[in-house]
C-alpha cells in the first residue's frame, strides 16, 4: 500500500484540503506514514498528474485561499481495484522484540525498568486508541456496512493494544517468578 492509495480512500470520503488529509493521516492508528507535508502534497501532485484527483482554489475573504482536492472517477476506479487486491499479511515488526530478545545484557533493575518503559507505553496506546475509537476520525461513514467496518478497524486497534499489554504483563510477572527462583517451576505458556 502507498500513501497515495489512502489519500485516494480519504477523498473518496469527501473533498479536503492537502492540510485535511495531513490531520487524518497523522492521527490514524492504521496509515504508517507521518503525514509530514512533504509526503502528502508530493503524494497529491502524483495523484493529480495521474488524473486521479482534481483540485479547485477556493478564494477566501480575509484568509489565505484554499486547494481543494477531489477524487475522480479514475481515482475511483483504481481505489476499488486496490482494495480488491489479495492482502498482504500482517507484520510482526516491532522494535521492542528485538531488544528483548537481546535484554538478558542488562541487570535485573535496568530489565525491569526497560519492561515498566514498554507496559507504560503501551497504556498511553491504549488509552489513545479508545479515545481516537470514541471521537472518530472526523470522517463521516457513507453507509452502515461502512460504519461498521470502520467500527471493526478501531476495535481492532484497540485489542491488539490491549493484547500487548496483558502480554507485558505476562512477561513481567513471569520473569519475577523465575527471578525468584522458580526456574524449575516456570512453565512458558503456549498461547
Amino acid at each position: 500500500m502507498t500513501i497515495n492509495h489512502a489519500i485516494l480512500g480519504i477523498l473518496s470520503c469527501r473533498p479536503m484540503t492537502g492540510y485535511d488529509i495531513k490531520k487524518i493521516i497523522q492521527e490514524s492508528d492504521i496509515m504508517h506514514w507521518s503525514g509530514n507535508n512533504n509526503q502528502v502534497y508530493k503524494a497529491l501532485i502524483e495523484l493529480h498528474g495521474e488524473g486521479l484527483v482534481i483540485s479547485e482554489v477556493r478564494y477566501q475573504e480575509s484568509l489565505p485561499s484554499k486547494k481543494i482536492y477531489t477524487v475522480t472517477e479514475e481515482g475511483l476506479k483504481v481505489l476499488r481495484e486496490w482494495t480488491a487486491l489479495e492482502p498482504e499479511p500482517a507484520e510482526l515488526r516491532k522494535p521492542f522484540l528485538l531488544q528483548l530478545k537481546w535484554a538478558d545484557v542488562l541487570d535485573g533493575a535496568q530489565l525491569q525498568a526497560l519492561l515498566a518503559n514498554y507496559e507504560n507505553q503501551i497504556r498511553i496506546c491504549l488509552a489513545m486508541s479508545r479515545e481516537k475509537a470514541r471521537r472518530g476520525d472526523g470522517l463521516k461513514p457513507r453507509s452502515s456496512r461502512e460504519s461498521f467496518l470502520w467500527k471493526m478497524i478501531d476495535k481492532n486497534a484497540v485489542s491488539t493494544y490491549q493484547n500487548e499489554l496483558d502480554w507485558i504483563q505476562g512477561v513481567q510477572k513471569q520473569l519475577s517468578e523465575l527471578d525468584a527462583g522458580g526456574a524449575d517451576k516456570l512453565e512458558l505458556q503456549d498461547s
